[in-house]
């Protein structure tokens, strides 16, 4: 009885290669990469593009939401602006100089801070789910919504600006152009923060708001948008001193003013911090959220 055979397996030669090292794909060589980084880089500006003109959309089709977000502004600056006149003894157009810019601040921390209530919206509907299931990559949902605010942003600050003219308000081109910026970088980040609030409290609504408006009017009035707050205890000063939009009312004077030096610096700082922290925290959050 013979025992069965075994096939032998040639030698191996220094040349050949180990059969996991032979079915592994090969990197791509350094003249293929490029283009891929470029089209990959095309596609996520294209993804964050598509989001920016979803949340547009409605703005363009009834832009008279865009008036009634210029309400409670107008009122301030009907209602309280003469108030100060009346107090500062500064007189119309240097009550104004002082008392505008602030109000644009004030206008684009109401607008944006509220925008996450769209988002929770589209949540407790569905509508949020549905788009996370899309190629769209999901950081781009918190980026795109977030660019997206710089326009309702600059145009109730334009119109404010026209309404305050006739009253004697100066313009100085160049910091008007820096300081409608600055308030743009400042809304992206505020309303990124508040997107991030949607996705954190979900469908309860009632947190949302109870978050946004404890946190809004001590933001407001330590920012010294309404009234100075130089004279006020340390304590109070303290605390403004920590607030970024302390930093931002006084940019926005500053360059209104046509003031193109530190205060406006310090002022820009603030808004990308702003904006930076608030990109980060909503692009986390929607990550988190989407696994």
């Amino acid at each position: 009885m013979t025992r069965p055979t075994t096939p032998v397996r040639p030698f191996a030669t220094e040349f050949e290669l180990p059969m996991s090292s032979a079915t592994a794909p090969m990197p791509p060589a350094p003249a293929a990469a490029a283009p891929l980084r470029a089209a990959r880089a095309t596609s996520a500006l294209s993804d964050v593009r598509t989001v920016f003109l979803r949340e547009l959309r409605p703005l363009i089709h009834e832009p008279f939401a865009l008036l009634f977000g210029m309400v409670q502004p107008l009122f301030f600056l009907a209602l309280f602006a003469p108030l100060l006149v009346a107090t500062d003894g500064l007189g119309d157009a240097a009550t104004l100089q002082w008392f505008v810019p602030g109000l644009l601040v004030m206008s684009t921390l109401f607008a944006t801070s509220m925008t996450g209530s769209n988002l929770l919206q589209e949540i407790q509907t569905g509508a949020h789910e549905r788009m996370l299931v899309t190629p769209v990559r999901r950081w781009s949902l918190i980026v795109g919504r977030a660019l997206k605010e710089s326009v309702p942003v600059l145009g109730q600050a334009v119109l404010l600006i026209a309404v305050s003219l006739p009253f004697g308000l100066d313009l100085h081109i160049a910091g008007v152009v820096l300081g409608l910026l600055i308030l743009s970088v400042l809304g992206i980040g505020i309303g990124a923060l508040s997107y991030t609030l949607a996705l954190l409290v979900k469908d309860q609504d009632w947190v949302f708001w109870m978050v946004q408006q404890t946190l809004i009017f001590p933001l407001l009035l330590l920012s010294g948008m309404l009234l100075p707050t130089d004279d006020g205890p340390g304590w109070l000063r303290a605390l403004a001193a920590v607030n970024p939009l302390t930093y931002v009312v006084d940019a926005e004077r500053a360059l209104f003013g046509g003031d193109l030096t530190t205060a406006a610096l310090w002022g820009a700082l603030a808004a990308i911090g702003t904006a930076v922290v608030g990109l980060y925290v909503g692009v986390r959050t929607i990550s988190r959220s989407a696994n």
